[in-house]
């Protein structure tokens, strides 16, 4: 027990940290648990508020693989144009991660939390109303500057606010929402292909958004600051107040909380930018975003082409086709095998939910990198294979590519960037993390269009076998496990006493 509550009257005999209120479970006198340890309900309203940002982001992306034969018709749009369309969401997340991200270190996470959805609901409208080509592209780097933002601070509300036990598949079981709005964006578009003929249709595609976006955003409004913030800041009477909001529960415990008034020495230098490549966060650093930017090499690249890539290897449609239903019905086959091979996504991060505390976050993600090059080797010899053998070897890989990336690298890269920084610095660490990968995920979605006409499905694949690998031994080679490890425990090992990040590297 970290805060030991005095017999009979409750109230704890030593200010204790933020961290341990959180992982206390209340206990009668003779130590049995009084069974009051799990969720409160602001802490599940926290973890849904969170989840719905992924939610949105596998949405919106996989939505516009969906929509791009549409629009290109639409707005008869060059391969450049169609580029920068696929491009820009992932831009603005780019920039969004460490532009907007990195402010909840100063500002607080809820501030952040919140704005960023009225953003991405107001960009979301306007791109469902948008007059032409340029202002529609403008609202897709809006939503992806907003969903930017979501990357850090959604990890940090969540982590600062569960138990350490749990922290890992709460985060897991989030992120595992963008694989539902990946689903779910596959699933709208096959929906409304299936009942209209008209190419203006991707407008009510992102119309269905706005509403629920908008019901998200009013839903962050009811919600507590991080303690865990306001206690490094200094704020302690404040974070004493949030704490008790966050763990209130019936019957009330604990009845009183008293934090420890020590305000944390990286505060102010966890501010700058440069100190995230300095010594003792540059390990924490490398491992957070390089093995995150080749992963998204590969899953925004795969994900938002797959229906592309699905209706040119199979020989059933008319690649020439130029009238509205034509492109319709090319562009609805595509979406329902991609809407099926989608549902790997889920069920590789069910899979890495349940094994995440067992193997650890290190192992997952390296036996994930190389079961994604297994995928998409056999989807790029699908490209010398006809009929049947064809069909099934490009299924095949690419659902054991969808599989393995949730179940490793695309699910752990987004938990370790958020556990591997010390708590003033982990807004802008999980940022810039996040921005930089994205800088693999716009070259891939800008040149995938580009490049599979100009070298073809199998050498663009072939290269993506590479990246994968090459993810695998980066993550061994700069690895830091964070499984069992409390938020002050990572915190820890930042101090003067320390060595830095190294300390935490797996032993299992």
């Amino acid at each position: 027990m970290a805060t030991r509550a005095s017999e009979g009257d409750g109230v704890p005999e030593v200010p204790s940290t933020v961290q341990r209120y959180i992982d206390e479970t209340p206990q009668w006198r003779d130590g049995t648990p009084a069974g009051a340890g799990g969720m409160t309900s602001m802490q599940s309203r926290i973890w849904w508020l969170a989840s719905a940002g992924k939610f949105f982001e596998g949405l919106i992306v996989f939505l516009i693989g969906v929509a791009l034969p549409l629009i290109t018709a639409y707005w008869s749009l060059s391969t450049v144009e169609t580029g920068l369309l696929t491009a820009a969401p992932l831009a603005g997340i780019m920039v969004g991660a460490t532009a907007l991200g990195g402010l909840s270190d100063r500002f607080g996470r809820r501030q952040m939390f919140l704005i960023e959805m009225v953003l991405f609901t107001l960009f979301v409208l306007g791109a469902t109303v948008a007059p032409g080509f340029v202002v529609f592209l403008i609202c897709l780097l809006g939503m992806g500057i907003a969903l930017g933002c979501d990357y850090p601070t959604a990890h940090t509300m969540i982590s600062e606010t569960q138990s350490t036990a749990s922290r890992g598949q709460k985060v897991l079981s989030a992120f595992a929402f963008q694989a539902v709005g990946a689903v779910a964006g596959t699933l709208v578009g096959v929906a409304i292909l299936t009942n209209t003929d008209s190419l203006d249709s991707w407008r009510l595609m992102f119309g269905v958004v706005v509403v629920p976006a908008a019901l998200v955003a009013v839903g962050r409004l009811f919600i507590v600051q991080s303690p865990h913030w306001l206690a490094n800041v200094g704020r302690v009477d404040e974070a004493q107040v949030e704490l008790k909001k966050l763990l209130d529960r019936t019957p009330r415990y604990p009845s009183v909380v008293s934090l420890a008034t020590e305000r944390s020495t990286e505060a102010a230098e966890g501010q700058k930018l440069g100190s995230l490549f300095r010594r003792p966060w540059r390990r924490s650093t490398i491992l957070a975003s390089v093995p995150w930017f080749l992963q998204d090499l590969g899953t925004y690249g795969i994900g938002i082409f797959t229906p592309t890539i699905i209706a040119t290897t199979l020989g059933d449609v008319d690649h020439n086709a130029s009238s509205s239903s034509a492109i319709i019905h090319n562009d609805l086959l595509g979406a329902e095998g991609a809407a099926f091979i989608d549902t790997f996504l889920l069920v590789g991060i069910v899979v890495a939910i349940l094994l995440v505390n067992r193997l650890g976050r290190m192992r997952l993600q390296i036996i994930g990198f190389v079961g994604c090059a297994v995928g998409l080797a056999i989807a790029a010899a699908s490209t010398y294979a006809t009929g049947t053998v064809q069909t099934v070897l490009i299924f095949g890989g690419f659902i054991l590519f969808q599989f393995m990336t949730n179940l490793g690298p695309n699910s752990m890269t987004y938990v370790v960037a958020g556990e591997v920084f010390p708590t003033s610095l982990r807004g802008m660490g999980a940022g810039m993390a996040a921005s930089f990968a994205k800088v693999g995920a716009v070259l891939t979605s800008f040149l995938f269009p580009i490049l599979l006409v100009s070298w073809g499905t199998s050498t663009v694949l072939a290269i993506l076998v590479g990246t994968s690998l090459l993810g695998a031994v980066i993550t061994w080679t700069f690895r830091i496990e964070t499984t069992g490890k409390s938020v002050e425990d990572i915190d820890s090992m930042f101090g003067d006493e320390h060595p830095g990040p190294p300390e935490l590297a797996a032993r299992n």
